[in-house]
């Protein structure tokens, strides 16, 4: 069973003062897929904390895939990609690549987006805009590659 964790990155979503519409896309899209969703929380979006996050759930060492939503954007205090940064060990260009050549496909506003994919020990985190429909796109621009980067990743048999 694949584990995953939805962080997301949102000021008025942290303070009760917006629904969170694009996690819990990500959550139906994942439940679909089989998946499990065991951590799921909605931070604002100041780097030491989003990075905070990251290490403690990857570092735990229970999950497989963390995805981000929000923080991506241009906007000041859009931090999501560095604090991101700050806890990879090993960065995996070509997911984020495809999810913004794909999202180019639909919108050109989609080249905005500055999200980043990687590593940190056997966890994969991969950032997704912060709108329900450019995470919902992104995350389906990569899906079919996600199970085999997860198994090559644990070095489950076959990899």
């Amino acid at each position: 069973m694949t584990r995953v964790g939805v962080l997301t990155v949102s000021d008025l979503g942290s303070r009760g003062e917006r629904e969170d519409t694009a996690g819990k896309a990500l959550r139906d899209i994942l439940d679909e897929m089989g998946w499990a969703v065991e951590r799921y929380d909605i931070v604002p979006d100041e780097k030491e904390i989003i990075a905070s996050r990251l290490r403690q759930w990857c570092d735990e060492g229970e999950l497989h895939l963390i995805l981000t939503t929000g923080g991506t954007g241009f906007a000041e205090r859009d931090v999501t990609p560095e604090a991101t940064l700050g806890v990879l060990e090993k960065r995996a260009p070509g997911l984020s690549e495809a999810m913004r050549a794909a999202g180019a496909q639909k919108t050109p506003m989609a080249i905005l987006s500055r999200g980043i994919s990687g590593i940190r020990g056997r966890t994969l985190i991969i950032n997704l805009p912060g709108s329900r429909k450019g995470a919902i796109e992104s995350l389906e621009a990569v899906r079919e590659a996600l199970p085999h980067a997860i198994d090559v990743l644990l070095g489950r048999p076959g990899h």
